[in-house]
């Protein structure tokens, strides 16, 4: 089993920053593969990005591209989001994921690819 915990989200301006961080615990706590996918009332949980934990290669959303970054801690078991330019269509909650075992292809951009989740931490972005 694997505990999932996402920090940082929180209320920023247009065009403001933040950064969510996503710790792993539990005893497989190393996973192959996480990512993180947003879900804005009304709507589908979406894909934001994920990263192979081992290379470290990344792949987002075009919604995202070249303003989201993710990064992994491995020593620390954390990821992280680091968010620039928000926009207001970027509010939503954030759900981060971790792929457990068993990593046969990637990038893995569906949640059903995935075997545990965070509980989930809201962004708005409103002025």
């Amino acid at each position: 089993q694997v505990q999932l915990v996402e920090s940082g989200g929180g209320l920023v301006q247009p065009g403001g920053s933040l950064t969510l961080s996503c710790a792993a615990s539990g005893r497989t706590a190393t996973g192959v593969a996480m990512g993180w996918f947003r879900q804005a009332p009304g709507k589908e949980r979406e894909f934001v990005s994920t990263i192979h934990l081992s290379v470290g290669s990344t792949v987002y959303a075009d919604s995202v591209k070249g303003r989201f970054t993710m990064s992994r801690d491995n020593a620390k078991k954390t990821v992280y989001l680091q968010m620039n330019s928000l926009k207001p269509e970027d509010t939503a909650v954030y759900y981060c994921a971790v792929k457990a075992y068993g990593l046969d292809y990637w990038p893995l951009k569906f949640k059903d690819e995935y075997d545990y989740w965070g509980q989930g931490t809201q962004v708005t972005v409103s002025s």
